[in-house]
């Protein structure tokens, strides 16, 4: 029998687990995987008696950005389907930023990619001293739109510019020099770490703590409406279809440098 891409679970006190759950493939996300999320996400966002939501990668691994080969078969689909991929994935980030309660990340191994772009949209981000982080959608021959404002509003653009436009992997050390993630904690200690933050949260009025999200996004202007999330999907897709891309994708396969890279 298939696994599911994601395993969701809820606690007595009222907080969901997300577990992303294709482990052989370092979670990175393919097109079952973001329906899941987005359906799972959706269906928690209308439930009044949730307090918190966490987020966490099966195995060694957080998240290791888009399945490559769910990547390289989009290269070639007709125009609409490239654009529901990656509308797919630009819907699951926007709900995720925007989910009603406050959401936590547990970070482990790899976070690439889309990974960041998860991280960036929750509240609290704790990371093991042996994660490795990078925004490297440009070292394939895409383009991280559908997170790119969400890494602005996290890191700021500074810090943005450079690891998108450069694709260096950098360390937790580095993660949290920057901003991506809140708390650097031993292995050992983060499960106890996030149930004392976890537990911290709880003491906060549920629906206090739902306008004061809310607030704060919306006043900042940190929200994605309609046209925003169309123009980033578009602009994803076409520059996937490219033959930039296709020499990517088929350089990473075949564990060759790309034309550009000399």
């Amino acid at each position: 029998m298939t696994e599911p891409p994601i395993l969701l679970t809820r606690d007595a006190r009222g907080i969901a687990h997300v577990t992303l759950n294709r482990p052989a493939r370092g979670n990175a996300y393919d097109g079952a995987m973001l329906a899941a999320l987005t359906e799972g996400l959706e269906g928690l966002a209308g439930d009044g008696t949730l307090r918190a939501l966490v987020i966490r990668g099966a195995g060694r691994h957080f998240q290791a950005g888009a399945d490559l080969d769910w990547q390289a078969s989009m290269t070639g689909a007709p125009p609409e389907q490239a654009y529901a991929a990656s509308m797919g994935t630009t819907r699951a980030m926007k709900l995720l930023n925007e989910f009603p309660r406050p959401t936590f990340a547990l970070i482990r191994g790899a976070c690439f990619g889309g990974g960041v772009g998860m991280v960036c949209c929750v509240d609290v981000a704790l990371a093991t001293p042996e994660a490795s982080f990078g925004i490297t959608e440009v070292r394939v021959g895409v383009a991280p739109s559908p997170i790119s404002t969400h890494m602005v509003n996290a890191l700021g653009l500074r810090q943005a510019r450079r690891y998108a436009l450069t694709g260096e992997r950098f360390d937790a050390a580095e993660a949290l020099r920057i901003g991506l993630v809140h708390e650097v904690v031993p292995a050992e200690a983060i499960e106890a770490r996030l149930d004392h933050i976890l537990a911290e949260t709880l003491l906060s009025a549920p629906n206090a703590t739902a306008v004061a999200k809310r607030s704060l996004l919306e006043a900042n202007g940190v929200t994605l409406d309609g046209r925003a999330m169309m123009a980033l999907a578009h602009e994803s897709w076409a520059q996937r279809a490219s033959a930039e891309a296709r020499e990517g994708l088929s350089a990473f396969r075949e564990k060759r440098k790309p034309g550009w890279a000399g």
